[in-house]
């Protein structure tokens, strides 16, 4: 289905950087003889509804300090205007949050309980392990194996340890559901169960069941830290990071989707090396550990460093960037506005182009595509030359087009890209037409003698107006 709609489509997008990245590895038996970077897979990466997601007390603060129409306008003072938010208003939102999110939690976990027959003692010392006042982790999301959603149980005594610290102590609130036919996903769930109901231990880590938008909306709105660990490059995006944004919550989450790109030292915490590592059990081992170390030696310390008015100051420092920079950037409004400029309205132009005319420009494509697929397999390179001088590398190639017509294609001078720079696709001049009736043309290009002349390779495609090259048409002939 996959392959269907893609030649089907007049562009395609991975909903993040690096997920386009990975779909141009999917797709690129789609498009054979074209290099992965021309495979034609772009990105827009997801972004979420702000208003949605944030809470009365985030509306007001955001609402005073950029104005009530921040998120249609999408000025792009709101970094600037959100960074004159002063320390203690910052944390006042943070303290509130949490105490909603906590009494939420206690409300919810009651019924749930109730429901399940647990009797009034039991329901108030299980709500009593919430705690206003302490470090809330939130995790939720769809219980899968690629999520491994249990990372944080690979050490239960060391998570014991971090969370029942007497002078810092840690509460996990977590949530989710796994699909009713994914055994391997419940599972996760119930080891999840059977760590909360340890008696020996009474660790302040809370399931909330029947998760959906309003559970969600409360998690979000209500803890410090939002917990993320994929298996690199299984997140496509992921958008329950995104969302806490808005209300000053942070990220420690793997390098993997949105995170991959949104990732700066001062907006919050990561995890991996930025590579792919499979299912090994020694590098999940590995991660566990990394994220065990980085709660102790990190996020728990800077959240209870307090300054004489009881303020985390580099904690809310943190915080400061995070809204700042990532909520404006990883709202809905950015991502619509990408999908409007990159693809709607090229779009709707290229139907405006291919249906004037009672649909001219469509038929001329159709029949250039029609003169080329016969004789394609008959196209040919000749002999090269390459003189260099000036700095400047000329190089001319010999190209028999077996009786095609040279509107139809397009002779192109490649090298591949360098470090950060992108390929080198230079369009080739037509000189003159080789004499006899072979057919044969003559094409030029000058470039930079930076780059060996060996580095750059001739090849041809098809041409045509308005024709998405190689999305639309795929056959391309490579110099050899």
């Amino acid at each position: 289905m996959a392959y269907l709609a893609m030649r089907g489509s007049g562009a395609v997008n991975g909903v993040s950087q690096l997920h386009g990245c990975v779909s141009r590895q999917l797709f690129a038996p789609l498009f054979p003889g074209w290099p992965l970077a021309a495979v034609p897979v772009g990105h827009v990466t997801n972004g979420v509804h702000m208003p949605t997601w944030d809470s009365a007390a985030a509306d007001q603060l955001w609402t005073e300090a950029c104005g009530q129409e921040r998120w249609r306008e999408m000025s792009t003072n709101l970094e600037a205007d959100l960074r004159r938010v002063s320390d203690e208003k910052l944390w006042a939102l943070r303290t509130t949050s949490r105490k909603s999110l906590v009494e939420y939690a206690r409300e919810s976990l009651g019924r749930q309980m109730a429901v399940g027959g647990a009797d009034a003692p039991s329901i108030a010392r299980t709500q009593a392990r919430l705690d206003p006042g302490v470090l809330t982790l939130g995790f939720a999301r769809r219980f899968a194996a690629y999520k491994r959603p249990n990372l944080l149980l690979h050490d239960p005594e060391r998570l014991l340890r971090i969370l029942k610290n007497p002078q810092r102590p840690v509460q996990l609130i977590l949530a989710g559901k796994a699909h009713p036919a994914d055994r391997a996903g419940q599972a996760l769930i119930q080891e999840w169960m059977r760590f909360i109901r340890r008696d020996d231990a009474n660790p302040p880590v809370v399931f909330l069941g029947d998760y959906d938008m309003l559970l969600a909306e409360n998690l979000v709105q209500g803890v410090d830290v939002w917990i993320n660990t994929p298996r690199r490059p299984w997140e496509a995006s992921g958008t329950s990071g995104m969302k806490v944004l808005v209300n000053g919550g942070l990220n420690l989450s793997e390098l993997d989707g949105w995170w991959a790109e949104a990732y700066t030292r001062e907006t919050g915490w990561a995890l991996g090396d930025g590579q792919e590592h499979g299912d090994d059990p020694a590098w999940d081992a590995a991660e566990a550990g990394a994220l065990y170390e980085r709660l102790e030696q990190e996020v728990i310390p800077e959240f209870y460093t307090r300054n004489n008015q009881g303020v985390p100051v580099a904690w809310v420092a943190r915080i400061r960037e995070s809204m700042a920079r990532l909520t404006p950037r990883f709202a809905a409004g950015r991502t619509v506005a990408e999908y409007t400029e990159q693809h709607y309205l090229p779009a709707a132009a290229a139907y405006r182009l291919r249906a004037a005319d009672h649909g001219a420009v469509a038929r001329q494509l159709v029949a250039g595509q029609d003169a080329l697929a016969p004789k394609w397999a008959g196209l040919r390179f000749g002999r090269v030359t390459v003189e260099t001088k000036s700095e400047r590398h000329f190089i001319s190639v010999e190209v028999f087009l077996n009786a095609i017509s040279q509107s139809l294609v397009r002779v192109e001078l490649y090298a591949d890209g360098l470090r950060a720079e992108g390929a080198v696709q230079q369009e080739m001049t037509l000189l003159h037409a080789l004499p006899g009736d072979g057919g044969g043309f003559v094409y030029s290009a000058t470039v930079s003698s930076a780059r060996s002349a060996s580095d750059y390779t001739a090849r041809i495609m098809p041409r045509g107006e308005g024709l998405a090259v190689p999305l639309e048409v795929g056959w391309i002939l490579w110099q050899k």
